[in-house]
């Protein structure tokens, strides 16, 4: 099949994928868009992987106050370079995160950040974990993942709080 530059866009802008990326995944997939999409997934993930032991100084804070006012977060998301933390793609991410702690109270972002003297702690209480409240077939963890695959460097959660009234 032809790969034409519509259908090398086309996934670019699903994937955020580079042009030779995007091209390439066509071509293997004989123009297959979802079995492009899912290779690049892969590679994305695998890509994500190698940057994960990278160090993360820069970055946002962030903050989310829900609808009446009752009910806030704010997430430390940190990056590499202050060049990615001024991206659309990076303050997006920092937003959803922020929305996520406020509708899901997580208590950690998780195990490793959960302190030895606390027990039994669910899965639903850690941050990475939970399922996205915008697409649950995705934990928060993936969409991590999708991003330092889009801006190409390591993303990490530092720290979160959670305020609501009454609490």
């Amino acid at each position: 099949m032809q790969i034409t530059a519509e259908m090398v866009k086309q996934l670019r802008e699903r994937t955020g994928a580079g042009i030779m990326d995007a091209k390439k995944a066509l071509d293997a997939s004989a123009g297959d868009m979802s079995k492009a999409e899912k290779s690049l997934a892969e590679k994305g993930m695998a890509s994500a992987l190698k940057k994960a032991g990278r160090v993360t100084s820069e970055g946002v804070i962030e903050s989310y106050i829900h609808a009446g006012s009752r009910i806030g977060a704010m997430v430390d998301l940190n990056c590499e370079t202050d060049f990615v933390a001024r991206t659309p793609e990076f303050k997006d991410l920092a937003r959803n995160l922020a929305m996520q702690i406020a509708a899901m109270s997580p208590r950690f972002v998780d195990r490793p950040h959960v302190p030895a003297d606390v027990m039994n702690v669910k899965e639903e209480e850690l941050l990475l974990k939970q399922a996205y409240i915008r697409d649950s077939s995705k934990t928060i963890d993936d969409l991590i993942k999708e991003t330092i695959a889009k801006v190409g460097e390591n993303i990490q959660v530092r720290r979160f709080s959670r305020f609501s009234l009454g609490e």
